[in-house]
């Protein structure tokens, strides 16, 4: 089957960690090697944001990623695209009818790469699945004025999810949520994200520990809504433990980050500075020897539309302890796999994070249990071959309307 994924900032050949480089990225890039595995031709059409890029890159894992000329080939916040996705749909279009590989489906992530694939796929006949990654009503419920999206996002979001062929949600949460946005539940089809099992398996090395320590691992970009200011918080209620947060620009850029010079100063107002290590981006392929480390994760996010980061130390053997927000509510099974805490509130993750660490014998059963839980649920093999019964359906709806209407 021929799949163009369209992924307008994300691009899966970026180095995570940025603002806009995260779980989007990973996503899109193990999702298409998952497909191209499968025996699918798979398409990646993500912004040209460098003068240098190549048009078209052909990546080890099977699958192309095709640079689209929209809006200036330089790097742009996330929230800037939207005037630039007429111009995508435009390249998309003429591409597609001009080109001997046009898609027999389209996948578009994030409601922007939503906007332009529509605009083409309409033009084109190309049925279109969307998946929205995070959603703006959350994004403004606990942001606020904070929110720098655009205006209308909630609008179109709502629109896009009435007119696509169907919406991939990752999670039970996401469902109610865009149910009172007043999309269809008949429109929806819930397929979790994955993780790449062999990168994060419970053998193979793992970084060094200095001392006796139990160690907490937290991981993710370093952005507010991420919760790591809670974990700081935390770590005083966690008194003999070190909490080491993954994340961010490189270690040597992080002396000039205004968020990572925020963690430090809360570090040392918690009187927790000797113990909270900031280690700065880590490459993905080295992220198993960090969790491997770890006597646990912690995830405190303010909201998470599905969260990779727990997944992956579940695939480690990890137990983790999170916020009982969006997706994490449906990856981590409260008593079973790990623990659950309100969001934004030290004391309870912290006396969370201190129960698991003084019971051994719960904390290995829930490092079993994750284990179990990550392969038999979210391994991408298994994700991939769920979405491709997906878009089966929506390319054989397509062609049988085009039948008709010929």
């Amino acid at each position: 089957m021929r799949i163009a994924m369209i992924s307008e900032h994300a691009s899966p050949l970026a180095v995570l960690g940025g603002e806009d480089a995260g779980g989007q990225n990973t996503h899109v890039a193990e999702l298409s090697a998952a497909l191209a595995a499968a025996g699918h031709e798979v398409r990646v059409y993500t912004r040209w944001d460098a003068v240098d890029l190549p048009g078209t890159v052909r990546c080890p894992d099977g699958y192309e990623v095709v640079h689209v000329p929209a809006g200036p080939a330089q790097p742009l916040a996330k929230d800037a695209l939207l005037p630039h996705m007429r111009e995508f749909s435009h390249w998309l279009t003429d591409r597609w009818r001009g080109d001997q590989w046009t898609p027999e489906v389209v996948h578009a992530h994030f409601w922007m790469s939503g906007l332009a694939a529509l605009a083409a796929g309409r033009k084109t006949g190309v049925p279109v699945v969307q998946t929205y990654h995070a959603l703006g009503v959350v994004k403004r419920r606990y942001q606020g004025v904070q929110d720098t999206s655009p205006a209308r996002r909630i609008g179109y979001e709502r629109q896009l999810g009435r007119s696509v062929d169907r919406v991939i949600a990752q999670c039970q949460d996401e469902v109610g949520e865009l149910v009172r946005m007043g999309v269809p539940r008949s429109r929806m089809t819930v397929v979790p994200s994955g993780v790449n099992l062999r990168t994060f398996a419970p053998l193979g090395s793992a970084a060094e520990r200095d001392d006796g320590r139990p160690r907490i691992l937290t991981v993710g970009r370093l952005v507010e809504r991420k919760g790591f200011q809670t974990v700081v918080r935390a770590m005083a209620h966690v008194p003999e433990a070190e909490c080491v947060v993954v994340g961010g620009p490189p270690a040597g850029l992080l002396e000039t980050d205004p968020y990572a010079g925020r963690l430090r100063a809360l570090a040392r107002t918690c009187g927790v500075a000797d113990r909270v290590r900031l280690a700065g981006a880590v490459p993905r392929e080295e992220m198993g020897h960090w969790y491997r480390s770890a006597d646990l994760l912690v995830a405190a996010p303010w909201y998470e539309p599905f969260g990779l980061t727990p997944l992956e130390a579940m695939a480690c053997g990890v137990p983790v302890v999170g916020t009982a927000v969006g997706g994490i509510r449906d990856t981590v099974v409260d008593g079973v796999t790990g623990d659950l805490v309100p969001a934004r509130d030290p004391r309870a993750l912290g006396a969370a994070i201190q129960r698991l660490l003084d019971d051994r014998i719960r904390r290995f059963a829930y490092a079993a249990a994750a284990l179990d839980r990550a392969r038999e649920r979210y391994a991408w093999a298994a994700t991939a071959e769920r979405l491709v019964e997906v878009y089966g359906d929506v390319a054989a709806v397509g062609r049988a309307t085009r039948v008709v209407a010929g």
